[in-house]
């Protein structure tokens, strides 16, 4: 977007580092953890990582439909704790998640755990020091855990998505706190996800996908990718995801030994995804009656009890990267059903040519 939003107003506090946090909690400012107080001078070095305008207007996000600005996204990077070179992966990661494909309206709304998962690719992943191996999902990794709970203040001081109120998640998730990774290039047998999707490998991109946290799948007894693959279809054919109900766009994070032994037995991912396509289902004859009516009333047919219900409508709706370190695991992360894709934005400046490189961002 190119309009120009309102400057970020300021407030000159007073007190101790508890007393402004204790402000920031009864405003309703933060996400329930401490924050670093976003000072001027902070919030300046922060913006010299992008060629922008402070005033620029990345997206404008529900439900309040505040204009998310390059200031004010600078403003949640600091609060986060982000260090002022992760302001580019932020920014890009707003604009993905502002594209009506991604649906950010409901997923701010709904009652269902969904989070945006940002998936990074390229060459920032390692300039910035983002995990892509050993407990890539979790703590320890600041960059990991700063950039995704910076996109959830975001989310929440300028769009609105406040608990019980812009934010009606029944029971939430750990995800919703911060879910950031980026894919393990190196281990991975076939392209990384940007490259799959048309992008030059040396160019940086953020994807975001509405999706639940991780499931695990544990396989320590299958030594064929044939093997592995069975198992990871029965853990992603299961009764209770959007995905069973209503399709739509899982993802597949297989962890490096896993997708080494699927690889060395010939598999491409392109055909990971047919086999899932056709594997990763649920007998309805499990499911209540209930669900036979259902099923019957939103197809316009009645199935017959043997049929097995598919996650996806074609291979190409499962999105595969390869992520985590040593170790016999996977995990899949069902989304949200039809009601929202993935979508990736290249880190670019602002005349839109991509960034081979952090420093290509930096004023």
């Amino acid at each position: 977007m190119s309009a120009l939003g309102p400057a970020a107003k300021s407030f000159h506090l007073e007190g101790a580092y508890a007393t402004i946090n204790r402000h920031y909690q009864e405003r309703g400012w933060t996400d329930g953890l401490p924050i670093v107080p976003p000072t001027e001078d902070d919030v300046r070095e922060c913006l010299r990582w992008t060629d922008r305008d402070p005033r620029d207007v990345v997206a404008v996000l529900p439900p309040r439909q505040g204009e998310a600005t390059v200031e004010r996204i600078a403003v949640n990077a600091v609060m986060a704790g982000c260090r002022p070179e992760y302001l580019p992966v932020l920014i890009a990661a707003i604009e993905a998640m502002a594209d009506p494909a991604f649906n950010l309206d409901s997923i701010q709304a709904t009652t269902h755990p969904v989070a945006p998962l940002l998936i990074v690719n390229g060459p920032i992943a390692r300039e910035i020091g983002l995990n892509a191996g050993y407990n890539a999902f979790g703590q320890g990794f600041g960059a990991n855990l700063t950039i995704g709970r910076a996109v959830r203040l975001v989310l929440m001081n300028v769009g609105g998505g406040l608990p019980g109120t812009g934010d009606r998640s029944t029971q939430g998730s750990p995800a919703k706190i911060a879910y950031c990774v980026a894919e393990n290039e190196d281990a991975n047998p076939w392209e990384p996800l940007h490259v799959e999707l048309g992008f030059p490998r040396d160019v940086s991109t953020v994807t975001v996908i509405g999706c639940e946290g991780p499931h695990n799948i544990q396989d320590h007894v299958s030594h064929s990718g044939l093997g592995i693959l069975r198992i990871i279809a029965g853990a992603m054919g299961q009764a209770g995801s959007n995905n069973i109900l209503a399709k739509g766009w899982p993802l597949l994070s297989l962890g490096p030994e896993h997708a080494a032994t699927i690889a060395r037995d010939g598999f491409s991912k392109r055909q990971v995804k047919e086999f899932l396509f056709e594997h990763a289902r649920f007998p309805l004859r499990r499911l209540g009656d209930e669900y036979h009516r259902w099923f019957a009333e939103t197809r316009g047919t009645a199935d017959a009890p043997e049929t097995m219900l598919p996650i996806v409508d074609a291979p190409d709706a499962i999105s595969v990267i390869v992520v985590g370190g040593a170790g016999k695991h996977s995990c899949w992360q069902p989304t949200f059903g039809t009601q929202t894709r993935p979508v990736t934005r290249a880190l670019a400046r602002r005349d839109g040519t991509p960034a081979r490189r952090l420093a290509d961002l930096r004023k």
